[in-house]
């Protein structure tokens, strides 16, 4: 059952740290198995805290996806945007 791992910005901290990420997010997809299915394009909060922006990516499994989360790969990427925003980010199943 495919999984999404959905990202929230909540706000915006350090531009700079936030392009760093951006810059080197891609090559944290190593070996994975992902789609990209949205990146920060226009977006309204309809409940709760405004969201400053939102991307959602698509793994084939909850297993696949933390798999992904926890890469080396990718955690050494994830520091900047901690630096850079603030965030929410869970992984959800599919149907």
């Amino acid at each position: 059952m495919v999984a999404y791992v959905v990202f929230t910005r909540e706000r915006l901290r350090d531009e700079a740290k936030l392009a760093e990420y951006s810059a080197n997010v891609g090559k944290a997809r190593g070996g994975h198995e992902l789609t990209p299915l949205a990146y920060y394009g226009a977006c309204e909060t309809l409940e709760g805290g405004e969201v400053d922006g939102a991307v959602i990516l698509q793994f084939p499994t909850m297993e696949a996806a933390k798999a992904w989360y926890d890469s080396p790969a990718y955690q050494e990427v994830r520091t900047h945007r901690l630096l850079g925003a603030d965030y929410r980010v869970f992984i959800t199943q599919g149907i």
